[in-house]
């Protein structure tokens, strides 16, 4: 008798602008890395069932009071959750709250045996290559961030993807004009990294996507145009409430440096972040933010143990 069809696999994907695909246009709308990678997890005889319920400007507290409840609503096999960079450039940041509601959204997923699939990011402040007095409180921020979705991902045995450091930041054919988002190139890499991922798991049936670029990328003319107007706008709608208090934590910054007491500053972000982690039941060791975490890096960049060495925590560097 011949054998059943396999199941089509059911593919969640929840966050913000670069899950939603912002960066990677085709047509008159976005197409991103999760709508890449959704494209190989099935094959013919069983195509992959994909929703993305990514909203641009999310944040964790969206994610985790809306996009969870209709995600868990669709039943998904495979969910990703990439979150927390538009939390840095909030005035209300608070690392302690963020970790509370990714630990419920991770939860919340696996309970019913979603494979879950998380990352950490670049910080914002180095991507737009910001003076060091504005860069470093938001640079402290993301690696707080990175360092909360590193734990929660070895405690949930999510695949886990490092995308916060290594020679894709620094390469520019793998970014957008606005420096935030990936170009068509970087979200095929996100999706392709994925994909190799889940296929050790055999929860990637159908073919890799491409490495190379398929869209032409857009013009230096366009790119400047779209910096002027909508760029603009993208980062001044989410940096609204923050410019205030970021001058305020620049300032620190530098009456900090000029004493020579820069290490408190960080001392400071540590002890919140492990404040943070234990507020989930989270013991870890005290988080250096100058310590790297990412996988075959040699540098320090993101703060918190590395995950490889983790078990059930499978991860992969770029």
């Amino acid at each position: 008798m011949p054998s059943a069809p396999p199941r089509a696999l059911r593919f969640a994907a929840l966050g913000d602008s670069l899950t939603e695909g912002v960066g990677d246009r085709v047509g008159e709308g976005w197409r991103g890395w999760a709508a890449l990678l959704a494209a190989g997890l099935g094959d013919r005889s069983a195509p992959a069932e994909f929703r993305n319920f990514a909203v641009s400007g999310a944040l964790t507290e969206d994610v985790a009071d809306r996009q969870a409840p209709e995600a868990l609503a669709f039943r998904p096999d495979i969910a990703s959750v990439l979150v927390g960079v538009n939390d840095t450039l909030r005035r209300t940041f608070d690392i302690e709250e963020l970790t509370r509601r990714l630990d419920s959204v991770f939860d919340r997923l696996t309970a019913r045996g979603t494979v879950l699939l998380t990352a950490c990011l670049p910080d914002p402040g180095t991507m737009l290559g910001l003076p060091l007095p504005l860069a470093r409180p938001l640079a402290r921020r993301q690696r707080a961030v990175n360092a909360v979705v590193h734990a929660l991902s070895a405690r949930y045995d999510a695949v886990h993807l490092h995308a916060s450091d290594g020679a894709w930041v620094i390469d520019r054919s793998m970014w957008s004009a606005d420096r935030l988002h990936p170009g068509e190139r970087g979200h095929r890499m996100i999706a392709l990294r994925f994909h190799e991922l889940l296929g050790g798991y055999g929860l990637a049936r159908g073919q890799a996507p491409g490495a190379e670029p398929t869209q032409p990328p857009p013009t230096r003319a366009a790119s400047l145009l779209w910096l002027a107007t909508a760029g603009t706008g993208w980062v001044a709608r989410r940096c609204t409430d923050l410019l205030p208090q970021l001058t305020r934590l620049a300032g620190s910054e530098v009456r900090h440096w000029a004493r020579g007491t820069s290490e408190r500053l960080d001392r400071s972000a540590e002890h919140a972040l492990s404040a943070a982690l234990a507020a989930v039941s989270l013991e870890v060791p005290l988080v250096r933010m100058g310590e790297c975490a990412g996988a075959g890096s040699s540098g320090s960049t993101v703060a918190a143990p590395s995950p490889t060495s983790w078990a059930g925590a499978p991860t992969a560097g770029w």
